[in-house]
Formats: C-alpha cells, structure tokens, sequence
C-alpha cells in the first residue's frame, strides 16, 4: 500500500495508498522476480516522485556486482529529496509461507519448539524479502525504510487483528512525516490467545487504510483482477468492478465476510471461485477480496491488477478516479458515499 501527496502533521488522513505484490515467484521456494520488482519500483518511482533523475539510495554491496553504488555528489548538487506519503505493503510470496505451514506458525501453540523454531524461520524468511524491496526501492531513490510489524508491536487476539492503539500506528504516521517510505510486510506477530499467528499484509493494509484515511488502494498481483473463475479455465472472466451498483454486488459483514449479492454473469451460480495454494497460510485471492472489501466500505475505491502493466501505473498515478478507460483491464471494488454512511 502506498500514500501519495504532500503530507504534514495535520493531514495524516488525507493521503494516496497502494499495495505492492507479485514480485516472488510463489510456487519456488525464496524466488524473487528482479525483473518485476524493478519494473514495479521503476513505475512507483515514476507514479509518485516529481524528479525524472534517479539517484540511488542503496550503499551496500550486491551479489554479483563488486561496485557499491554510492553517488555522493548527485546529493550535494539536490536541494532537497523528492518526498511523497506513501506506504508499501507486500506479501510473502514464496518467502514465509513455506515456513509457516510446515511449522503450524498460522495455528498457534508457541510452546511447542516445532512452532517457536518455524516462527523464527518464517520471520527470518519474510525479513529478508522486506529488505530485498527496500533495497530495489531505494536503487530508484525512493527513502524507503524496512518496518516489520512484529518489531512494531502489532499483535492477533485468536488470529484476529487487535484494534491497535494509535500509538501503534502513529509511527508509521511519523515515518512519513519525516519524509520517508515505510515498507510493510506480512509478518509472524504473538497472539495473546493461541500464542502466535500469521499476520497478513492484507490484513494490515486494511487497518492502515481505516487509520490514514486514503483516497485510493491499489493490489498489485499476478493476474489481472478477480476473476469468476481460476483465470486458468477457458471460461473465467475478468470482474472489472464489484459493489453495489455494479454488474457483480457483493455484501460484506463486519467480520469481513462476504457474498455475492446481484450476479449476472452467465455459469456464476451465485459464487466465484477461487483456489488458494496448499502452503499459503494468509487465505490468498480470499482473503484480499474481503480485505479490499472491507477498505471500500470505507469509502476508498479499491483497484486489483496485475503488477508491472501498464493497468498499473494508471492505477498507481490515481488516474483512474476520475474514469476508467475502456482499455483498462483490472477489477475495482468500490461502494456509494451512501452507502458507507
């Protein structure tokens, strides 16, 4: 998730966010997709920060590359660093997950030295991928700084997201009044019922969005939107907007829990389906639909495409507020002013 616009202490709640998925290769163990996380970190760059001139932020060294990258001058001549309020939010992927379900992290039971082995597993896998992307972010001279929700004192009561103190969240307000980005991530957190739980980045996104206030949310994924089937199938189709006054209604319950309300496509039996990998202990497409769901009933459209596509950046620049074009190929969840009050 990310928020875009000038920020003070003032407005917190009045920014731009996106998510950012679709960078690992999920089904490969600790795979990272460089050509994706660049092309996306490229496009957040170009979507978010006024300078066309990039001058990287990464000093250390890289694998494969003796050279460390360090323009010292290309900071004296700049007069100030482009700045603009935003947060990512990422997944595991193909980081974490492999850990978690082999442990039973997503269950519970800490005392039990399988779970408190895969717990420092997952963690020590879902860390890594974080600073691989704030390493790919700042190469694009994007100040991004690694936040773990773990270290941040984020915690599940019974698996269930506690309603966080603003002092929780009030550091993530800080980073970005202080001009820079922070990166989320999925993460492994203590649950004061059953010990310890997966934490999604869905999830935190949602609660981030109820906090901030922003004008729009972007998932970016590794297929196009949300489809009536597994996109897979020869007859899946593209759901290019969901809420209430659409072509597919869904109603969300408090709990985040949702149904098809109003369908009209052909084959649909009143319900999409959809697959979750064996080894993913988030919930998947599931689970972002009925997060994306639940920040629409905010009042914050909603916008699930594929990652680095050009369906992204126009979701990333916030141009599709104003109308969707024709061409655009993605799936907006969106609900009435009238209906969020």
């Amino acid at each position: 998730m990310e928020f875009n616009g000038n920020q003070t202490a003032t407005d917190v709640n009045q920014t731009k966010p996106i998510r950012g998925a679709a960078i690992t290769c999920k089904n490969e163990l600790e795979n990272i997709d460089e050509e994706n996380l660049e092309i996306v970190s490229t496009q957040l760059r170009q979507a978010l920060l006024s300078s066309d001139k990039v001058v990287g932020m990464d000093w250390s060294k890289r694998p494969g590359i003796s050279d460390i990258a360090c323009n010292v001058a290309g900071f004296r001549d700049k007069l100030s660093v482009d700045s603009t309020n935003f947060i990512v939010v990422h997944g595991g992927g193909s980081f974490g997950h492999f850990q978690a379900s082999n442990s039973g992290v997503h269950k519970g039971g800490l005392q039990q030295p399988l779970v408190k082995a895969g717990f420092v597993a997952t963690r020590i896998s879902v860390t890594t991928l974080n600073l691989e992307i704030v390493r790919a972010l700042a190469r694009e001279g994007i100040p991004s700084i690694g936040m773990s929700p773990f270290s941040c004192g984020w915690s599940t009561s019974g698996g269930n997201v506690r309603n966080l103190p603003v002092a929780d969240l009030s550091v993530v307000a800080k980073t970005i009044k202080s001009g820079f980005v922070p990166v989320l991530h999925g993460d492994a957190v203590l649950d004061d019922v059953q010990g310890c739980a997966i934490l999604s980045g869905d999830v935190i996104i949602r609660h981030l969005a109820a906090y901030m206030k922003p004008d729009y949310v972007v998932f970016l994924t590794d297929v196009l939107g949300v489809y009536s089937h597994p996109p897979t199938e020869p007859n899946a189709v593209l759901l290019r907007e969901i809420g209430e006054h659409s072509l597919l209604a869904i109603a969300v319950g408090e709990d985040g829990s949702w149904s098809i309300t109003k369908p009209t496509l052909q084959h649909m039996n009143n319900q999409v389906e959809i697959t979750v990998a064996a080894h993913d202990t988030t919930g998947g497409m599931v689970t972002k639909i009925s997060e994306a769901a639940m920040i629409a009933k905010l009042g914050i459209d909603v916008y699930i495409v594929k990652a680095a596509t050009s369906h992204s950046v126009k979701a990333l620049s916030g141009e599709l507020r104003a109308k969707i074009p024709d061409d655009w190929l993605g799936t907006v969840i969106r609900f009435s002013r009238e209906e969020v009050q």
